[in-house]
């Protein structure tokens, strides 16, 4: 497993001087990444190949979110690699050990030049260490929508909403569900399935299903063929 030791920033925290969730999730993207650079197949390395990740799915739970100045520990592993797909959790702790919030998600790989799913590499498959997965709950990585959407107003793809690879981040897609959640809600549970990636100057057209306890968001084209869908479930 990789790790590293942090403390909780101020730009980290909401009005309550509690982590925010989107810190939290930037905290285990990042820690992948670094992750990746310490075993040497990180952004330098997938350039010079050609190649990139791209995440497919999210499913992040939060037990406890930590205060500001709170010393905490993020860790990473890759727990399989299958055909073009590798399988990564996470998990997130206080100073005590405790489990603050875990994680699982899906990646594929891709070849830059034919947008096509590849294998990894030799180098690659020998860079990780596998560890067994976390014991958590299985939820489906399909989001389904059955309850009635409402349609938001569209808006544009910015410069700072880009990352590496030209296309929104994973993070800034959730940092745009977050926008229709109702005041007070505390986020517990998110998943994310992330369709095809946004680039500079499309625009989101966003739909939102909300129902007690629940908000799902599908951030699409203007024909609505999502980018990605995102569910949020409040805190219990």
């Amino acid at each position: 497993m990789y790790s590293f030791e942090s403390r909780v920033r101020y730009s980290e925290v909401d009005y309550n001087g509690k982590i925010r969730f989107d810190s939290v999730l930037n905290y285990f993207q990042d820690c992948s990444f670094f992750h990746s650079e310490e075993a040497k197949v990180g952004i330098e390395y997938l350039s010079a190949k050609k190649l990139f990740w791209v995440l497919v799915s999210w499913q992040i739970k939060v037990e406890r979110y930590a205060e500001y100045g709170e010393r905490i520990q993020v860790g990473t592993w890759p727990y399989n690699f299958r055909s073009f797909f590798g399988y990564r959790n996470y998990q997130m702790k206080d100073a005590a050990g405790k489990v603050l919030a875990y994680a699982d998600s899906l990646w594929v790989l891709l070849d830059l030049e034919s947008q096509r799913p590849c294998r990894p590499t030799v180098e690659m498959m020998q860079a990780y260490e596998l560890k067994p997965p976390l014991r958590m709950e299985s939820l489906s990585r399909k989001l389904k929508v059955e309850k009635e959407l409402e349609h938001k107003d569209s808006f544009l793809v910015h410069k700072f909403h880009l990352d590496t690879n030209h296309h929104v981040n994973n993070g800034k897609y959730i940092l745009m569900a977050q926008e229709y959640l109702p005041g007070q809600f505390e986020i517990g549970t998110m998943r994310a399935e992330y369709k095809k990636s946004a680039v500079l100057n499309d625009v989101i057209y966003p739909s939102v299903a909300a129902e007690p306890g629940k908000v799902t968001v599908i951030l699409g084209n203007k024909e609505h063929e999502p980018y990605a869908i995102v569910e949020l479930e409040e805190k219990k």
